[in-house]
C-alpha cells in the first residue's frame, strides 16, 4: 500500500514539472469565485440563474469521469458540489492537455455556462466566450505581462488550477473509517465524510447561537487568563508551565470561575465566558485532556435562576441550529435508536432522593462501613481512598447518571462535593447545586454562588487540607471587598455539541483531539 501510494505521489509530480515546463505555476494563479458551488447549482434549479449564465466557482477535483473528447469533473466547495463538463474541441488542444494533467484532490477554479445535462444535472460547461462574468475578477494566465493588468477587458480562461495536491485522496473518499487516520488527519476525515464536516459546520452554529442567548440577555462577554499562579475553581490535575520573564511556575486553568467572581465584585452583574481548560487527567470518550467550557454568572440569581437558564439556552440553541427540540439517535440503518425531548419544563429530583431509589431508603442512616459493602455489592466501583460522600458519589456517577436520558436537574448535592457554594437553608448537610443530566452524562452544573468570605475561606482551607499555598488569596480578599449574591452555571460545550448532535465520542466533536505521538 506505501509502495503504491508513493507510486502515485511520484506521477503527481511528474504532472507538476510537465506543468511548470509549459510555464503554468498552479500555486501561483489568482481566482475569485463569484459564487459558491451550492449557490450556482441552486440558483440554476430555482430559475434564478437560467440556462447560459455565467458563472465563475472553485473548489477541489472529487470525481472524475473521462469519455473520449469529454470529461466530466465534480467540484466540491464548503457549500456543496457542481459538475463541470469540458470538450476538447471547445477548450483547444493546449487547454486540453493541461486539463488532463488535473487529479482527484487539485484545487481548480472555472469559468463557464450553466446547463443541465441528458441525465438532467446541473452543470457547468467550460468555454463559450471571453467575457468575465459579474463580480468575478479575472486571471491571468501565465504567458501574460504585469502591463496586461493595466489592459481592459482581461481575458479570463475558462479554468485555472489553484493547488496541484501531491498526494492523492484516501481510498475511500466517500467514506473515510480508520478512527487513527480520522483523528490524527482531520482534514482527511473532512474531505472523505460530508457528515462529519456538517457536525463541526453545527457546532460553530451551536457556539454562535450560545453567545446570541447570553448577548440578548444583557450578559457581557469577558476574556480572564489561562495562566494562572494559583489554579482554583474545581478539584483537578492542572498542567505546569514556566514563565520565563518572571521567573517562576504557572498553571494552565481548571476553571473560569474564580476569575468571573472577581468581576462580580468589581460590578459586572452578568458576564459569560467561552474559553479552554486544561486538566492533566485521562482520556476517555467523555473526556479530553484541552477542552471547551462556558461559564456565566448572575448577581442577584441563585441556583434557581440559572436552572431556567440552562434549560432556555438548550432549547434556543437546539431550535435555532437543528430547527427542533427533538433528538434522535439513528442506527447505521436509519433506525431510531434514541430520542430525547427537551421540551420545557425538564424534571427535577433531589440527589438524596435519586440515591435513596437505588441504594435504599435506609441509604443515609445506616454507617459508613455498610453504605461502602452495599455500594460494592451494588456494582459501584469504589476506591480504598474513598471518603464517605465519594461513595455515594460513586453510586450516583456509575448507577444513577447514566439512566437519566431525558433532561433531568439533579439538585441539592452534599456540600463536600461543591465547597464554593451556598448551602441549602432547610438541609446543611447539602449545597443549593444543581445538575443538569442529559443522555445519560452531565452538561451543565450551576449553584448558588457562596459570596461569605468569612464561610468561603474555612471551606477552602478545609480543602487545601492545611496546605496554605493552594489558596487564592487574592480572590479572598476580592470576596472581603463584597461580591452580590449570584447564581451562576458552567457547560461543556463538548458534551452539548454531543448530545445535540447525536455524538457518542467526544473526539468526534472536537476538530483535533489529543493523540499520543507517534
Amino acid at each position: 500500500m506505501v509502495d503504491d501510494t508513493n507510486t502515485l505521489i511520484e506521477q503527481r509530480k511528474t504532472k507538476l514539472a510537465a506543468l511548470r515546463t509549459r510555464g503554468i505555476d498552479p500555486f501561483k494563479n489568482k481566482f475569485r469565485p463569484d459564487r459558491t458551488c451550492q449557490e450556482a447549482r441552486a440558483g440554476f434549479e430555482s430559475g434564478a440563474l437560467p440556462e447560459g449564465t455565467r458563472v465563475a466557482v472553485a473548489g477541489r477535483i472529487t470525481a472524475h469521469r473521462e469519455m473520449g473528447k469529454s470529461i466530466f469533473i465534480d467540484v466540491r466547495d464548503q457549500s456543496g458540489r457542481i459538475q463541470v463538463y469540458a470538450q476538447k474541441n471547445v477548450l483547444g488542444e493546449d487547454l486540453w492537455h493541461t486539463f488532463t494533467h488535473l487529479d482527484l484532490g487539485d484545487f481548480i477554479g472555472v469559468t463557464g455556462t450553466l446547463f443541465r445535462t441528458k441525465t438532467g444535472e446541473p452543470s457547468i460547461k467550460l468555454g463559450g466566450g471571453n467575457a468575465a462574468p459579474a463580480g468575478h475578477a479575472a486571471h491571468l494566465s501565465p504567458a501574460e505581462t504585469e502591463s496586461s493588468e493595466a489592459a481592459a477587458p482581461p481575458v479570463s480562461p475558462p479554468f485555472v488550477i489553484l493547488a496541484k495536491a501531491l498526494r492523492p485522496p484516501p481510498a475511500k473518499w466517500h467514506g473515510l473509517e480508520d478512527t487513527e487516520i480520522r483523528y490524527r488527519q482531520r482534514y482527511l476525515d473532512l474531505l472523505a465524510n460530508p457528515d462529519v464536516k456538517e457536525v463541526f459546520l453545527k457546532r460553530s452554529a451551536i457556539i454562535r447561537e450560545v453567545r446570541n442567548f447570553f448577548h440578548e440577555r444583557g450578559y457581557v462577554e469577558v476574556e480572564t487568563p489561562m495562566m494562572q499562579a494559583i489554579p482554583g475553581g474545581a478539584a483537578a490535575q492542572p498542567f505546569k508551565t514556566f514563565h520565563n520573564a518572571l521567573g517562576c511556575e504557572f498553571y494552565l486553568r481548571i476553571a473560569l470561575e474564580l476569575y468571573h467572581k472577581r468581576l462580580l465584585v468589581g460590578g459586572i452583574d452578568r458576564l459569560f465566558e467561552i474559553g479552554k481548560n486544561f486538566r492533566n487527567e485521562g482520556l476517555s470518550r467523555r473526556h479530553n485532556p484541552e477542552f471547551t467550557m462556558l461559564e456565566a454568572y448572575q448577581a442577584f440569581g441563585d441556583y434557581e435562576t440559572m436552572m431556567e437558564t440552562v434549560q432556555s439556552l438548550i432549547c434556543h440553541v437546539a431550535q435555532q441550529v437543528l430547527g427542533t427540540l427533538i433528538i434522535e439517535t439513528k442506527d447505521a440503518g436509519g433506525r431510531v435508536t434514541k430520542a430525547i425531548d427537551l421540551t420545557p419544563d425538564w424534571k427535577r429530583a433531589k440527589y438524596k432522593d435519586l440515591i435513596r431509589e437505588k441504594a435504599g431508603a435506609d441509604w443515609f442512616d445506616i454507617s459508613p462501613a455498610e453504605r461502602r459493602q452495599r455500594a460494592h455489592d451494588l456494582g459501584a466501583e469504589i476506591g480504598k481512598e474513598y471518603e464517605d460522600f465519594e461513595v455515594t458519589g460513586a453510586v450516583f456517577e456509575k448507577l444513577i447518571e447514566p439512566t437519566l436520558i431525558q433532561p433531568t436537574f439533579v439538585t441539592h448535592l452534599p456540600k463536600e462535593l461543591v465547597p464554593l457554594a451556598k448551602l441549602s437553608p432547610d438541609d446543611p448537610t447539602t449545597v443549593e447545586v444543581f445538575e443538569c443530566c442529559i443522555n445519560g452524562q452531565e452538561i451543565s452544573p450551576g449553584y448558588t454562588e457562596q459570596n461569605d468570605p468569612i464561610q468561603q475561606r474555612a471551606t477552602l482551607e478545609h480543602q487545601a487540607g492545611g496546605e496554605q499555598q493552594k489558596l487564592d488569596e487574592d480572590f479572598l480578599v476580592a470576596l472581603e471587598h463584597g461580591m452580590p449574591p449570584a447564581g451562576g452555571i458552567g457547560i461543556g460545550i463538548d458534551r452539548l455539541c454531543m448530545m445535540l448532535l447525536g455524538q457518542e465520542s467526544i473526539r468526534d466533536v472536537i476538530l483535533f483531539p489529543q493523540l499520543k505521538p507517534k
